[in-house]
Protein backbone atom coordinates (compact mmCIF):
# COMPACT_ATOMS: atom_id res chain seq x y z
CA UNK A 1 0.00 0.00 0.00
CA UNK A 2 1.42 3.42 -1.39
CA UNK A 3 2.46 5.62 1.34
CA UNK A 4 1.04 9.41 1.88
CA UNK A 5 4.28 10.21 0.55
CA UNK A 6 4.19 8.60 -2.66
CA UNK A 7 1.79 11.15 -4.43
CA UNK A 8 1.36 14.95 -4.96
CA UNK A 9 -2.17 16.38 -4.15
CA UNK A 10 -3.52 19.05 -7.07
CA UNK A 11 -6.11 20.99 -8.00
CA UNK A 12 -7.20 22.52 -11.17
CA UNK A 13 -9.35 25.78 -10.79
CA UNK A 14 -10.21 28.86 -13.17
CA UNK A 15 -8.75 31.77 -12.24
CA UNK A 16 -11.97 33.84 -11.74
CA UNK A 17 -9.93 37.31 -10.84
CA UNK A 18 -7.98 38.22 -13.25
CA UNK A 19 -7.56 35.56 -16.49
CA UNK A 20 -10.11 33.34 -16.64
CA UNK A 21 -7.59 30.71 -17.56
CA UNK A 22 -7.51 27.43 -16.01
CA UNK A 23 -4.52 27.09 -13.72
CA UNK A 24 -3.03 23.63 -11.84
CA UNK A 25 -1.57 23.71 -8.58
CA UNK A 26 0.33 21.29 -6.67
CA UNK A 27 -0.04 21.78 -2.78
CA UNK A 28 2.07 19.29 -1.73
CA UNK A 29 4.60 20.43 -3.29
CA UNK A 30 4.39 24.24 -2.27
CA UNK A 31 7.15 25.90 -0.26
CA UNK A 32 6.96 28.36 2.48
CA UNK A 33 7.68 31.27 0.56
CA UNK A 34 5.05 30.49 -1.95
CA UNK A 35 2.50 28.86 0.27
CA UNK A 36 0.19 31.53 0.90
CA UNK A 37 -0.18 33.38 -2.70
CA UNK A 38 -0.91 30.05 -4.28
CA UNK A 39 -3.38 28.57 -1.70
CA UNK A 40 -5.04 32.14 -2.01
CA UNK A 41 -5.19 32.13 -5.79
CA UNK A 42 -6.85 28.80 -5.91
CA UNK A 43 -9.17 29.59 -3.26
CA UNK A 44 -9.96 32.82 -5.18
CA UNK A 45 -10.93 31.05 -8.13
CA UNK A 46 -13.83 28.50 -9.53
CA UNK A 47 -12.55 24.77 -8.14
CA UNK A 48 -12.87 22.22 -11.11
CA UNK A 49 -11.59 19.03 -10.71
CA UNK A 50 -8.58 17.56 -7.98
CA UNK A 51 -6.72 14.68 -7.09
CA UNK A 52 -3.43 13.02 -6.36
CA UNK A 53 -0.66 11.80 -8.50
CA UNK A 54 1.79 8.88 -7.93
CA UNK A 55 5.31 10.32 -7.14
CA UNK A 56 6.38 7.70 -9.61
CA UNK A 57 6.36 9.21 -12.62
CA UNK A 58 5.20 12.56 -12.13
CA UNK A 59 6.76 14.30 -14.65
CA UNK A 60 4.22 12.05 -16.93
CA UNK A 61 1.39 12.83 -14.86
CA UNK A 62 2.44 16.91 -15.42
CA UNK A 63 2.53 16.62 -18.54
CA UNK A 64 -0.57 15.13 -19.22
CA UNK A 65 -2.65 17.67 -16.93
CA UNK A 66 -0.25 21.01 -18.55
CA UNK A 67 -1.98 19.52 -21.85
CA UNK A 68 -5.40 19.14 -19.82
CA UNK A 69 -5.06 22.68 -19.33
CA UNK A 70 -4.12 23.91 -22.63
CA UNK A 71 -6.66 22.30 -24.28
CA UNK A 72 -9.40 23.64 -21.80
CA UNK A 73 -7.85 27.18 -22.18
CA UNK A 74 -8.25 27.19 -25.84
CA UNK A 75 -11.91 26.55 -25.83
CA UNK A 76 -12.59 22.66 -25.25
CA UNK A 77 -14.84 21.45 -23.06
CA UNK A 78 -13.88 18.80 -20.64
CA UNK A 79 -15.28 17.19 -17.27
CA UNK A 80 -13.76 15.83 -14.39
CA UNK A 81 -14.60 12.04 -15.85
CA UNK A 82 -12.15 12.81 -18.81
CA UNK A 83 -9.58 14.41 -16.44
CA UNK A 84 -9.35 11.38 -14.71
CA UNK A 85 -9.30 8.74 -17.84
CA UNK A 86 -6.86 10.97 -19.09
CA UNK A 87 -4.23 10.63 -15.86
CA UNK A 88 -5.13 7.11 -16.27
CA UNK A 89 -2.73 4.90 -14.42
CA UNK A 90 -1.05 8.04 -12.75
CA UNK A 91 -3.73 9.11 -10.32
CA UNK A 92 -3.16 7.59 -7.12
CA UNK A 93 -6.66 6.73 -4.93
CA UNK A 94 -7.78 9.42 -2.58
Amino acid sequence: MPMEADKTMFEIYRDTTYTGKYRVVYYTELTEANKEYEINKAMAGEHFYDGFVRNFRKDEAKEIIEGLLRRMNEGETLSPDEIEAALGEHSAAR
